[in-house]
């Protein structure tokens, strides 16, 4: 049971100094069940995050014909294969994950027949017009009248050839078609047009397509995948963007965290938070299995081009107002589309808390200002409440709208900050809800 809301977080009253168990990392799991579904055989993934996206992302491929069970907690076995495909009887269901509706998306072109997915009321603001315009343009016939979601996939059973999509709006276009690509032997080849956004998320869809035994790489503005995929034995890293969250805690916290399992070999480009961190002031050590950040002797503003780790914006932005300068955040345009306008919804919370607040299409600086007591509007955006809720281990005042929503991507969260709180000799007021 996740807490209710309003969440008051109460300040850490001695020396943070923890080890932070962050669960398995949702961009891996989400892209390990989809070639897992495509390997012909047996899969077993190990440290899968269970959430509400990958729940999506599961059930999805279940009504496609996809087998799966549930070994342990952290353990999955998936029954794979191309010829298990079938289309479903009833919609898809993909609530508002970005990745599931992209990916599904794409691999619906694999589905003999019509596959029709659907979301939230957020999902339905979301854009997916440029994917809908590559699948097109490699023969798939899709039908999305709004340019977001819901829409129509009529699957051939393939999805190859080249095609070119722009780069500055999300990652994930690429991640989806090289994703269904990896499924045909003959493979897919993509060109993008400008600047590829969060560019290392789509290198970790190409690491993930060579550990299922296909072939994918790419550089620039292009990149390519084919298969034959093969069934794997999988150990999902735990995820580099929540882990920000832990690795910010260090800082508010005033001490030191350690989040083992994710180490220099890490294959997540948002661990780079860290060097941000570091740049700031933090005290950084970084292992082969594990990341280790502590405060330091304070924390100094920055000014940061955050296009490529743009998830992790709002980590940065929360804990901002504890730094001795301003920081400027930059290059974050594409952070508007995310599950909420990413941007205006930092804006006004960061106001809210009594900071100096400037910003334009694609930058925020923050200077900091004594920070006012209020309560944090989450606009339904998990990230929103795990950032400032890490502002809260440092200030007194900060609460919570809506807990709940860390359910998208970290159910456990208030499970970890409640053992956080009593390993350190400190109750909270959500102690008896948090599970």
């Amino acid at each position: 049971m996740l807490p209710p809301g309003p969440l008051t977080i109460p300040p850490l009253h001695r020396e943070l100094a923890w080890t932070w168990p962050v669960p398995g990392s949702k961009s891996l799991t989400n892209r390990a069940l989809p070639l897992a579904a495509l390997a012909s055989g047996t899969s077993r993934l190990t440290r899968v995050l269970h959430s509400d996206d990958t729940g999506h992302m599961r059930q999805c491929l279940q009504q496609w014909g996809i087998g799966f069970a549930d070994d342990d907690a952290q353990t999955l076995t998936v029954h794979g294969g191309r010829e298990r495909l079938h289309a479903s009887a009833t919609p898809l269901e993909v609530g508002n994950s970005g990745t599931t509706v992209r990916f599904c998306s794409a691999l619906a072109a694999l589905v003999p027949g019509h596959s029709e997915l659907c979301g939230d009321a957020d999902m339905a603001r979301r854009p997916i017009a440029h994917l809908v315009s590559a699948l097109q343009d490699l023969g798939v016939r899709v039908d999305c009248p709004s340019g977001c979601p819901p829409l129509t996939v009529q699957g051939t059973g393939s999805l190859r050839g080249s095609v070119t999509i722009p780069g500055h709006l999300s990652s994930q276009y690429a991640s989806a078609l090289l994703l269904a690509g990896a499924g045909d032997e003959e493979g897919i080849e993509i060109s993008i047009a400008g600047d590829l956004v969060s560019k290392p998320y789509v290198a970790m869809t190409c690491a993930m397509i060579r550990a299922f035994g296909g072939e994918a790489d790419g550089a620039a503005g292009r990149w390519w995948a084919r298969g034959p995929l093969q069934p794997s034995t999988i150990t999902i890293e735990p995820d580099a963007t929540a882990a920000s969250y832990a690795f910010a805690a260090a800082v508010s916290g005033q001490g030191s965290v350690t989040v083992p399992h994710l180490g220099r070999e890490s294959i997540q480009g948002d661990l780079a938070f860290v060097d941000i961190l570091e740049a700031m002031g933090a005290q950084v050590e970084r292992g082969k299995t594990r990341t280790t950040v502590a405060a330091g002797n304070g924390l100094r503003g920055i000014e940061v081009d955050m296009h490529h780790i743009s998830d992790t914006v709002m980590t940065l932005a929360a804990i901002a107002p504890l730094a001795s300068g301003p920081t400027t955040i930059r290059n974050i345009a594409n952070i508007k589309v995310k599950e909420t306008d990413r941007l205006a919804a930092t804006v006004n919370e960061l106001q809210r808390l009594g900071q100096d607040v400037t910003y334009g299409e694609d930058w925020i600086r923050i200077t900091p200002a004594r920070i006012v007591p209020a309560t944090i509007e989450c606009y339904r955006d998990h990230r929103m409440a795990m950032s400032f809720a890490i502002l809260g281990l440092a200030r007194s005042g900060i609460s919570i709208a809506d807990p709940a929503c860390v359910a998208k991507t970290y159910p456990s969260f208030w499970t970890h900050l409640t053992q956080l709180y009593h390993d350190h000799g400190q109750e909270c007021p959500w102690a008896n809800c948090a599970s």
